[in-house]
């Protein structure tokens, strides 16, 4: 239970950042979050069409059994959003997950219960995270730029994709997404000590080779707090594997028969 005093029962949850991206007077840099237990309120959150049609609802939720009002779900980086959504649902509907995806081995349709409680975290360097910044620093092995980057937000998130809905009717018909330039847009904070957004825009869209493009989201995952979502799965002719668990409809409505 939570040390803090509200007026409902809560939890304290652990991040898998460990708090160490945000700044120190952050409530959040402690490592921990404190979350309220789902009521029928929540409820009334989760089956709301309109919420539903919207796309919103699981952050509506989120945001409702954050304890502490002084936590925006915009400012959590999404690792650590990752695990207030799990940890959510472990409280509100218990450890076991069962869902239906297809079997590695046979390429059939199971069913399977996965146990959300035995999720780790990501294994990351965390030397590499600076206490109380979200500030990391890398240069391209080809082209020899450094580049200064931040790990996203959810807030960061909401505004790709945003912009991302600009361009649909632009990649409808040239049939080119521009998700991973977007994304790359916002991530990056400099080239080469220059902060300059157009600077920024024109290395990303000109001058960021594949080769290097590819070995710096690597380097990206490697800072990069998140919640591991593979578990270990017994296959149907008794093979293991190591599978990503999906995150679908029964998720947050168990009872759902979709």
């Amino acid at each position: 239970m939570s040390e803090q005093k509200y007026a409902f029962p809560t939890e304290v949850l652990s991040l898998p950042s460990k708090g160490l991206l945000y700044p120190k007077d952050h409530p959040l840099s402690s490592g921990k979050i404190d979350v309220k237990y789902m009521t029928a309120k929540e409820e009334d959150i989760l089956t709301s069409t309109n919420l539903i049609d919207k796309g919103i609802v699981i952050d509506r939720l989120l945001e409702a059994v954050i304890a502490n009002d002084k936590v925006k779900l915009n400012d959590m980086f999404i690792g650590d959003k990752n695990a207030l959504m799990v940890g959510c649902r472990v409280l509100g509907y218990g450890p076991e997950y069962t869902v239906k995806f297809t079997d590695p081995d046979t390429t059939l349709e199971v069913e399977h219960g996965f146990d959300l409680t035995k999720l780790n975290n990501v294994e990351i360097d965390y030397d590499l995270l600076k206490s109380g910044k979200n500030e990391f620093e890398y240069t391209t092995p080809n082209s020899n730029n450094k580049i200064k980057f931040k790990l996203l937000t959810h807030g960061d998130e909401l505004n790709i994709q945003k912009e991302i809905k600009g361009y649909e009717k632009l990649a409808e018909a040239t049939g080119v997404s521009n998700e991973l330039t977007t994304r790359l847009k916002y991530q990056i904070t400099s080239v080469d000590d220059d902060t300059k957004q157009e600077t920024i825009n024109e290395f990303v869209d000109n001058r960021f080779l594949s080769l290097d493009t590819r070995e710096f989201r690597k380097y990206v995952n490697s800072v990069t707090p998140d919640i591991n979502f593979k578990q270990e799965y017994v296959s149907q002719i008794g093979e293991t594997h190591m599978v990503e668990i999906p995150i679908g409809v029964r998720f947050f409505w168990p009872d759902s028969t979709v």
